[in-house]
């Protein structure tokens, strides 16, 4: 808030929990009256079940960028595990975009098969993220197939 208020520039929150609107416990959140203080961007903008990733945050904040240096001479980001800000500062994998249709398949195949079964197609599909991944975390072994899934398309 400090170096922003210094500035006059307006802070890009990268913290990947911070960005959904029920989150507003746990997650360090800046307060309403310090978000009408400071402009911030990308807090509490999605809803828990909305799709976002890295890659889009990437791509957002670039987009963003390039307005405010029209009028900025400095930018904030702020927060998080460093994941979204190296997205930005150093780029992302290009993995690709998963569409509506595969995104309710699998999680039609999660609620009928359930996770156990999503984890053994994934270690037949891709033994060396099998090996690697959150087994009890359904949105990592989701997103996963998702992605091997639109790979092999």
């Amino acid at each position: 808030m400090d170096l922003a208020t210094h500035f006059g520039i307006p802070i890009i929150n990268a913290d990947s929990r911070q960005i959904y609107r029920e989150l507003k416990i746990g997650t360090a959140r800046p307060t309403e009256e310090q978000m009408q203080q400071i402009k911030h961007y990308f807090v509490g903008t999605l809803g828990l079940e909305d799709y976002y990733s890295a890659s889009l945050f990437e791509q957002q904040v670039l987009e963003l960028l390039s307005q405010l240096f029209q009028t900025h001479d400095y930018a904030l980001m702020a927060g998080g595990s460093m994941m979204y800000i190296d997205a930005v500062c150093e780029g992302i994998d290009d993995i690709p975009t998963i569409d509506d249709e595969t995104r309710a398949l699998m999680k039609q195949r999660l609620a009928e098969e359930g996770l156990e079964r999503l984890c053994e197609d994934l270690k037949r599909l891709d033994p060396e993220y099998y090996e690697i991944v959150d087994k009890q975390n359904p949105r990592r072994v989701v997103h996963a197939l998702e992605i091997c899934t639109i790979s092999t398309s």
